[in-house]
């Protein structure tokens, strides 16, 4: 069984994929993180990630890295929005993503382009999403928790460009993909969330899918 999760940054997809990992039993990647390790591994080598050669370079990464702490922050989250611009980038990782997909009994993916380019026949597609300034809020609460001093119009303006990037790149752009349900977790408590993304997929998986929930 193969499970989509796609949305935009703070949306709180990853959080809900981890929680189906565990209801279903299923193996978790996070895709982003992928981008993140290349984005990381430009800024090590001093290279620029709007450069479509830096990226390449930079998608020869360890999966060591993907343990790194770094990955978690903003600045390698909006590297990552800009490195995954270029083809090349996509391409390099995209055979990695469909290998963990794939494995026997299957897996959960949550990312931008699972349900559309990564794993479209998915047994099941969710789209997560929330409003920026809500997504600004969970980031702001999440910076202050780990010691930092946020600025929330800095988040906004932020999240606003990732997104801008990540839906109007011209290879697999941020949308909703054929077939997925929209949970949108702007007024949701995690736990919440987390209950009607489970019976949004039973409900794919038994055939009887809702568009659009709130």
């Amino acid at each position: 069984m193969i499970i989509a999760v796609d949305g935009p940054a703070a949306s709180g997809k990853g959080t809900i994929a981890k929680a189906l990992g565990r209801h279903y039993g299923l193996p978790v990647l996070d895709t982003g993180l992928l981008y993140r390790a290349v984005g990381l591994s430009v800024l090590k080598a001093g290279g620029d990630p709007d450069r479509e050669e830096d990226a390449l370079a930079a998608c020869d990464f360890g999966d060591a890295l993907l343990a790194d702490a770094a990955l978690r922050s903003e600045a390698v989250g909006s590297l990552a929005s800009r490195v995954s611009v270029h083809q090349v980038v996509r391409d390099a990782l995209v055979q990695r993503q469909r290998d963990f997909a794939t494995q026997p009994g299957g897996a959960i993916l949550d990312g931008r382009d699972i349900g559309t380019v990564i794993a479209p026949d998915a047994d099941a597609k969710i789209f997560v999403t929330a409003s920026v300034h809500v997504r600004a809020e969970r980031r702001y609460k999440d910076a202050l928790a780990h010691g930092g001093h946020p600025d929330m119009d800095s988040l906004v303006a932020d999240i606003q460009a990732r997104d801008t990037r990540d839906m109007s790149r011209d290879h697999a752009p941020l949308r909703v993909a054929d077939g997925a349900d929209l949970l949108d977790t702007s007024d949701l408590t995690i736990e919440l969330a987390v209950q009607r993304a489970i019976a949004l997929v039973d409900a794919q998986l038994e055939g009887r899918s809702p568009r659009v929930t709130r």
